[in-house]
């Protein structure tokens, strides 16, 4: 089993905690969808349901009934 020499300060400790934070707190990438206009994540399905042009949320509608 590993056995670490010395603990590790509080600095490196911090320096490693902020440098994940700066990574979390980037801005959200959005992109104008095609077919209404409005702004969404890049390979997400729309807040009406269609994704690259096609409305992906009623065909899995209709394959569950």
């Amino acid at each position: 089993m590993a056995v670490q020499k010395s603990k590790k300060s509080k600095s490196k400790t911090a320096m490693r905690k902020s440098a994940n934070m700066r990574k979390a707190k980037r801005p959200v990438n959005l992109v104008e969808d095609s077919a209404t206009g409005e702004l969404k994540r890049p390979h997400h399905v729309s807040p009406d349901g269609f994704y690259a042009g096609r409305d992906v949320l009623e065909k899995a509608a209709e394959q569950e009934a």
